[in-house]
């Protein structure tokens, strides 16, 4: 079993990582700002399901903060870094594109850094499927041209891909990359649209939809996620960059009509042009993940949200 460095415990897809790490017998050792970029208490909430398990130890530590992260890693001698910590969301980041340089350029580079000086080889780095911009050609391909990102996150996020090269080819780290599409479930972001629209809906007010409703994304359930890191953590590969999604684009207007069934709630709608840095359609080639890392989303869109939707109740208390 291994000691594992978890960033963003308290996030999404950090704690469902953790409590899955944690169950196959590893010792966690997660570190989160807990910023406010969404409720504070959601966040806290994730790390208090955590907390239980004899293997865990949280640190609210941010990890752009290099001495405060240092001290960290002289407590404990690690295996590996499951790097999925950073400032999040698209829309956000072309209001304060510093916090996202901040969090996934210097954040990133620091732990890059902290690896290299304690010998920690095995480094897997959360991506995004934003890094494709504006492509036109679909599915999304990791070797696709992503030099064109349409936000400030986007390009943060590249830039945390270049550094992970960086360091791989200097110092001999095993870097793996894995670019997350559209990532939802159950203790989800509250600043992704499906759990907006499900809060929005409940409460009876009416919905911002984005480009007329013309969108695609491609939905990735966070229990396949989930099993994709796990895999990866597991492997060598040297320097890797690898799609984890579903593989299937669903019409942004399917998924509400889906929400509007769960809820038994018809939406009222504000149709809107689309918004700056956003793009029209996410589609992942996952021909990569399914040789190297046996990667097979077995989630519908359909059972995700309703799976989801089931825990918001009983979060929410609807």
């Amino acid at each position: 079993m291994s000691t594992i460095l978890v960033t963003g415990v308290a996030g999404f897809i950090g704690s469902h990582t953790a409590k899955a790490l944690l169950e196959a017998g590893h010792t966690v050792i997660g570190i989160d700002n807990v910023n406010d970029y969404y409720d504070t208490q959601l966040k806290r909430d994730r790390v208090a399901f955590l907390e239980p398990y004899d293997g865990f130890t949280f640190y609210e530590q941010d990890f752009s903060d290099l001495e405060g992260t240092r001290k960290i890693f002289e407590q404990h001698a690690f295996d590996k870094i499951c790097h999925l910590g950073a400032r999040a969301g698209v829309r956000a980041s072309l209001e304060n594109p510093y916090i996202y340089e901040q969090a996934n350029v210097n954040g990133t580079l620091n732990l890059l850094e902290l690896a290299r000086d304690f010998d920690v080889k095995d480094f897997v780095l959360a991506s995004t499927s934003s890094v494709y911009g504006g492509n036109e050609k679909v599915p999304f391909s990791e070797t696709d041209p992503v030099d064109h990102p349409v936000s400030p996150y986007a390009a943060t996020k590249k830039a945390g891909e270049l550094l992970a090269h960086t360091y791989h080819h200097l110092y001999g780290l095993n870097c793996i990359v894995l670019r997350f599409f559209t990532v939802y479930g159950p203790w989800g972001r509250p600043d992704m649209a499906y759990f907006k629209f499900t809060q929005k809906m409940l409460a009876g007010d009416t919905i911002d939809v984005y480009n007329n409703g013309d969108h695609q994304r491609d939905f990735t359930y966070i229990d396949d996620i989930v099993a994709g890191i796990v895999t990866a953590l597991d492997k060598d590969f040297g320097y890797e960059i690898i799609n984890l999604g579903n593989s299937q684009t669903e019409e942004l207007m399917y998924m509400i009509e889906t929400l509007e069934k769960e809820l038994g709630i018809e939406s009222k709608k504000n149709m809107l042009p689309m918004q700056p840095g956003d793009v029209h359609k996410t589609y992942a080639d996952i021909s990569k993940a399914k040789e190297l890392l046996d990667f097979s989303p077995q989630t519908s869109l359909a059972d995700g949200l309703h799976n989801f939707i089931v825990w918001y109740k009983g979060y929410y208390k609807v």
